[in-house]
């Protein structure tokens, strides 16, 4: 699917990946200092403060901007952040993050009454397997509420989706910044209510150059280079040449957990992460493969 791709523009999809699989461990390595709504309100107050000053808001309407915010800044990453504070390791985080998939297939049949094709129904079920084989693991490193918090991320992505897709085509990395307006304050009232200004303080007066650079990285590296480096690839591209290569951020997640937190691969993990992998890429692929045996229509 990337044979098309120039090398150049290959190996800008690739670092995009590898930059979105290893923020998890960047995410650990912030929370292991500030708080997890306080981590949410500086990534998204420092995306959003430089880059509107150089981007235009896109031509979308208010509600559209803050329904989208809500849902992937304050949803998906506020849990995302609650559940890797403790209750969830970097790498299966990765992993389950990506149930997003299914969930916005299904809300698109529930919503658009999209049809779901036997090849779709088929990778949720291997996924569904995955996720079992993650519930019969549940230790010490991942618990049922770290897994139930993961998955709710996953819901709320997927809601942040279909709003996102009622913009139409827009800028994605404008989109994205202009909506982190609207993640700002609410997640400022979850940091008080859920973090308590002691724990706020205590973070930030502990937080080093290390805790620092993690923040600047997830907002600058993974949202804006992340962000406006896959839009310009789509924009030049078929999504077909792309997309498929998001497959890998689960891999560079685990592996990057795996070799910078010592975080541990038994074959559980490794089954879950393929039963995932596996429902994933035919959800992904099994459509166009149907369309491409279908023979073509007669005149």
């Amino acid at each position: 699917m990337t044979s098309s791709l120039p090398l150049r523009h290959f190996l800008l999809a690739l670092a995009v990946v590898v930059i979105w699989g290893s923020n998890f461990v960047v995410i650990k390595v912030a929370l292991d200092v500030l708080p997890p709504m306080t981590l949410a309100v500086l990534r998204f107050a420092i995306a959003f403060v430089p880059a509107c000053f150089f981007l235009a808001r896109p031509a979308v309407g208010w509600r559209n901007l803050a329904g989208y915010g809500l849902f992937v800044a304050v949803g998906q990453f506020g849990l995302l952040y609650l559940a890797m504070r403790s209750e969830i390791s970097p790498g299966l985080a990765s992993l389950v993050i990506q149930t997003q998939v299914f969930f916005t297939l299904l809300l698109a049949v529930w919503l658009a009454k999209e049809r779901v094709l036997p090849s779709q129904w088929l990778g949720l079920a291997l996924a569904l397997a995955g996720i079992v084989v993650i519930v019969g693991h549940t230790d010490g490193t991942t618990t049922p509420l770290g897994l139930g918090l993961v998955l709710a991320a996953a819901f709320s992505w997927a809601c942040g989706n279909i709003v996102g897709k009622r913009a139409g085509r827009v800028n994605m990395l404008a989109y994205v910044v202009w909506s982190s307006a609207f993640a700002v304050p609410p997640l400022l009232v979850l940091a008080v209510v859920v973090d308590g200004p002691g724990a706020i303080s205590a973070g930030l007066a502990a937080a080093d150059a290390g805790t620092w650079a993690a923040v600047v990285w997830q907002s600058f590296a993974n949202t804006l280079f992340g962000y406006g480096c896959w839009s310009w690839l789509l924009a030049r591209h078929p999504a077909a040449s792309i997309v498929p290569m998001a497959l890998l951020v689960p891999i560079f997640g685990m592996g990057a957990s795996s070799l910078l937190l010592a975080e541990s691969l038994p074959g559980w993990k490794l089954t879950a992460a393929a039963l995932v992998m596996a429902g994933l890429a035919i959800n992904l692929f099994g459509p166009r493969l149907l369309q491409w045996r279908q023979p073509p229509a007669r005149d």
